[in-house]
């Protein structure tokens, strides 16, 4: 059930997402429903492995190289679920922070307990 409330969250954080931005097109609620399923496994397989071999040029930040990494697997989602669309890397950036930006605030929503005091 919980992984369905994510997928759930994860959709509609795309849509908003999508509408937000003018560089980001999704058609329908089932597009965005396979951008988070395909987004979602593409980034928590491929994203890690990404960022470590990122990690050793150190030119800039990690947190700069998570987000960049995540605006290529969000190109790469874009290529392999029809429908959705981003006009370059640029959008898809904007498109990456926007949906962690979403999701962190959804899931924070949902669950403002689990919030451990600094």
């Amino acid at each position: 059930m919980k992984i369905l409330v994510n997928i759930l969250v994860s959709s509609l954080a795309v849509l908003l997402a999508a509408h937000l931005l003018p560089g980001a097109r999704v058609d329908s609620f089932g597009t965005a429903v396979e951008v988070a399923v395909v987004l979602g496994p593409v980034n928590a397989s491929l994203g890690p492995v990404l960022v470590r071999l990122m990690e050793t040029v150190k030119l800039l930040p990690l947190v700069l190289f998570t987000f960049a990494v995540t605006g290529g697997l969000v190109l790469l989602t874009a290529r392999l679920v029809p429908g959705f669309h981003v006009a370059g890397f640029r959008w898809a950036l904007a498109f990456a922070v926007m949906l962690s930006a979403i999701n962190a605030f959804f899931h924070w929503y949902r669950y403002p307990w689990r919030e451990k005091p600094l």
